[in-house]
């Protein structure tokens, strides 16, 4: 016999605190009335669920709003010191955490450099335990206000396993990683502090469809090229994620057979052409004198120095000028992959090395993406640079617990699945545009 999908009254009650919270967080302050017409809610309902969510202190009094010839409105906006989140990045150089409130401005950071393979899991355990008491013991913030901890790893996450998240994160030597069985009970957090193990270019991605460039498109790709690359894709509005895809392993495509070794052990990947870390190795091989102990991300800058003088007297160095060429060939068949299997509306371009290097190759990544796309579906697909900077997979960390938070209908007792978010204007826009690149490219 088919199981019923009949709503209990209480399902209905938490839906309809969940479509309030929501519109007010993304398109507030707003009006009762207002609430009303977008929620689709009646004004007896909403103005129930205001007086408990302003009861509750998730929800505050925000001014007021002139009408037309009546009473002016009071606008409603949620509070955004009402709870807290946690935001970190595992990223291949470093393990960064991040404190926000709601709206999501940075309260509080920290980072724990890793070496370069540095990703024992004792070691990143510590560090992300360490960063996160870090974080909450420089803002004070009570233990009862955080609604969780989001972490973006390297690798693919699955949730079937009753522990918790588990990662396979091949390049790093994960294999079947119980993370978040080993972080909870940590940081002298509460043992029911939930903590949320994503794909880090999935965070990245959540972070610029809610509050970046990806707002108000169904489908889309966004790509995290660090020192290796990654991407979310985004059909019909829903992320492609977790076991059901690998689409975030979309560096480890091959795109030239028996080619040059990658990380993850085989052949010709486009991450052994396209990533921060083969880039540095190829410019290298090619005669530049770069010492084993400079980071990445000053090698980046040294290759677009020298590719790029800033000094019209000195010539540009070929090898750097092969390498940044070779690249923007590489990434762009790259992305035509993308666009041929997934026809998305919008490409963006994000993380540290990708807005490094995007003034100075994006166009060319452009014209080979459409050479080596099918016409129809490059003819409807724009290639731009992610909004949020370089930081941004921390913020699509954070949003894991807020998802949580919105589809509970801001109870924090009530476990529930993400539910659909529908981004507008709201308080966070102001702290995000803070950590916006200085350049778009």
């Amino acid at each position: 016999m088919p199981a019923s999908n009949r709503q209990t009254i209480r399902d209905l009650r938490r839906n309809s605190r969940s479509a309030v919270l929501q519109r007010l967080y993304f398109d507030g302050p707003m009006s009762r009335q207002a609430l009303g017409t977008a929620t689709g809610l009646s004004s007896g309902s909403i103005s129930t669920i205001t007086a408990e969510l302003v009861a509750e202190g998730l929800i505050e009094e925000a001014g007021t709003v002139g009408s037309d010839g009546g009473r002016p409105r009071n606008l409603l906006r949620v509070r955004a010191g009402c709870a807290y989140l946690v935001g970190v990045d595992v990223g291949e150089t470093r393990v960064r955490v991040e404190l926000f409130d709601l709206d999501l401005t940075e309260l509080a950071r920290c980072e724990h450099p890793l070496e370069r393979d540095g990703h024992d899991v004792d070691t990143v355990v510590r560090h992300i335990s360490e960063g996160v008491a870090d974080v909450l013991g420089q803002a004070s913030i009570p233990l009862e206000l955080l609604l969780g901890v989001g972490v973006g790893v390297p690798g693919i996450v699955e949730r079937r396993s009753p522990d918790g998240a588990l990662v396979h994160g091949q390049t790093i030597g994960w294999d079947a990683v119980p993370l978040e069985a080993r972080l909870r009970g940590t940081a002298g957090l509460p043992e029911e502090t939930p903590f949320f193990i994503e794909n880090g270019a999935q965070t990245l991605g959540r972070a610029e469809m809610w509050f970046g460039g990806g707002r108000g498109t169904a489908d889309a790709a966004i790509v995290l090229f660090g020192s290796g690359v990654g991407a979310c894709v985004v059909t019909g509005g829903t992320i492609l994620e977790g076991t059901r895809s690998s689409a975030s392993e979309w560096g480890h495509m091959t795109v030239r057979v028996g080619g040059r070794r990658c990380r993850c052990g085989s052949r010709g990947c486009l991450e052994a052409y396209a990533g921060a870390e083969a880039l540095v190795e190829r410019w290298r091989e090619q005669g530049a004198a770069i010492s084993p102990d400079t980071d990445e991300e000053s090698a980046i800058a040294a290759l677009i120095a020298a590719a790029h003088p800033r000094d019209p007297g000195t010539a540009p160095d070929p090898a750097a000028v092969a390498v940044l060429a070779e690249t923007a060939e590489y990434l762009g068949a790259g992305l035509s992959n993308l666009i041929n299997l997934y026809n998305p509306e919008r490409i963006l371009l994000g993380g540290w090395a990708g807005l490094q290097l995007a003034p100075y190759i994006l166009e060319e990544v452009r014209r080979h993406a459409d050479a080596y796309s099918l016409r129809y579906p490059a003819e409807r697909v724009t290639i731009d640079v992610g909004r949020l900077g370089p930081d941004a997979v921390t913020v699509g960390a954070a949003t894991l617990p807020l998802a949580r938070f919105f589809a509970s209908g801001g109870r924090r007792s009530e476990p529930a699945g993400e539910a659909g978010l529908t981004p507008g204007q709201a308080g966070w826009r102001a702290s995000l545009l803070l950590r916006a690149p200085a350049s778009q490219g």
